[in-house]
Parts: C-alpha cells; structure tokens; sequence
C-alpha cells in the first residue's frame, strides 16, 4: 500500500495529486494550501518519500495502487486525478486501466512518442542516480523545480529515502512510454497541459494526445516550463479548480496550436 497524505475533507471533492520523479507528495504542498474547496489526497509513488519500501514495477501495477487508495479512502469510490510528468504517465495509465475511478483528469508534461537516442536517456538516469541525493543535485533541482529557499531543506530531506533503484527503473520506464492501446476508447474528460517553454517533443506529444483522446482539451500555460506548478503555483491551483469544478479555465492559459 503506498504512504498517503491528506487534507481530511471527506465531504468535499477528492483530487489525488501524482507527483514527478525523484520527489514526493511533497511537491504538491502549495497547491494544497490553496485548494481548500478539495478532499486533497496525495500519494508517495513506489520507490519515493514514505513509499520507498514499495517497489516500482511498472506503471501499471502503480495505476492499480492508486485506484485502490480512491476505491478505499473516497467514499464515491471516485476522484479527480491530476499528474505531471512521472504522475502524469501513472494518470493516464490510470485512464486506460482503472476509468471508473476518475471524475476528471489534469495530466501536464507528458510524451507519448518515440524518443530519439533512447539509449542516451536511460544511461543518464544511471549516471545522475548516485548524486540524485547530495546537497548540490538537490540545489540544482530546486532550481528546476522552482522551490522557495526557505523550502529547500524540506525538499532536500524529502529525497533522502529515495530508492534508487526504483529511481532508475522508473525512468527507464517513462522513456519507453507510448499511448495505451485503448487511448481511444477513453472517456474521462481530460485536459492535457504544459508550460509554453515545455520540450517541444512534449508540445507534439500533447497534439497527439488531443487527436486521440475524445474528451480531452489542450492547453499551454504563459512564460512557464516543465514544473509549472512551482513556476505558477497559483496558476496550476487556479487550473485545477476551474477544470475540477467545471468552469471556465484561466485566461493565462493559451490554446495549443494544432500542427
């Protein structure tokens, strides 16, 4: 079973937050704050935070752990899912797998397609993985991630259980990731989003995903990159509100170009 943290709004609506790799629910902490109209439910993912001592086996065995956290601690038996990058693959695994436990799904900085030079990718997970845990890596990510200096010590302690093995195979799982085979057939109203300085493979990706994806809408988020929830805690906040809620989206969201 993976550690769960919560806000303990048990009757309102339930979002689970699926975090990136190499963090934990930790990362989610800003959203949190702000979104005190949810049940917020956030799991550590196999290998991470509190869930270290749970293996990482696949992104399927880890989209039924998460569907049994919503089937077992909401009491509807459903929820919101929002994910970005690692947690946003487990979402959409979850979509394809499990879609009788989401309501609605937010997944951000996702790639489906074919990634050149693999190869280089999975041996960079390898090289990176020894240091992942050393004040520096942990300086340098926070950079990345956007986190504020007075939390920076709670970031860096929240990499110390880290497996690192479950690390290494988890990103040699997301570059391998393609569309599930019943993408298609999803229904789950979805909106698939990124910062508008994401990797441009990620941007095709999202084109791609809104061609397949029946209900889903696309949207990029102004002047960010791939941690935007960092970048724009408020924005991401604001996001998953209105796309929980049904309502209009920001208008700092931008509509993705087709190509």
């Amino acid at each position: 079973m993976l550690h769960l943290h919560r806000s303990s709004r048990p009757n309102l609506p339930a979002v689970v937050f699926l975090h990136a790799i190499g963090t934990s629910g930790w990362m989610w902490q800003e959203q949190i704050e702000q979104l005190t109209d949810f049940d917020c439910l956030i799991p550590d993912l196999p290998g991470h935070g509190h869930s270290h001592d749970v293996r990482w086996r696949s992104f399927e065995q880890t989209a039924d752990l998460v569907a049994e956290i919503i089937r077992k601690s909401v009491p509807s038996g459903r929820a919101h899912v929002v994910g970005l990058s690692l947690g946003a693959y487990v979402g959409l695994t979850l979509l394809a797998r499990h879609p009788s436990v989401v309501e609605r799904a937010v997944l951000s900085g996702i790639n489906v397609l074919p990634l050149p030079n693999r190869w280089l990718i999975d041996a960079a997970a390898y090289a990176i993985a020894p240091l992942i845990k050393t004040r520096l890596f942990a300086r340098l990510n926070a950079r990345t991630l956007n986190i504020p200096a007075d939390r920076f010590e709670a970031y860096r302690q929240s990499l110390q259980p880290l497996s690192i093995r479950d690390f290494i195979g988890a990103s040699h799982d997301a570059s391998a990731f393609s569309l599930p085979a019943n993408a298609a057939a999803i229904q789950t109203p979805t909106l698939l989003v990124a910062g508008e300085h994401e990797h441009p493979l990620i941007l095709a990706s999202m084109a791609r995903l809104r061609q397949v994806l029946p209900n889903s809408q696309a949207r990029l988020a102004k002047g960010v990159g791939h941690a935007w929830n960092g970048e724009r805690p408020d924005l991401f906040a604001a996001t998953v509100k209105a796309w929980c809620a049904q309502r209009e989206l920001p208008d700092e969201l931008m509509n993705l170009t087709m190509q």
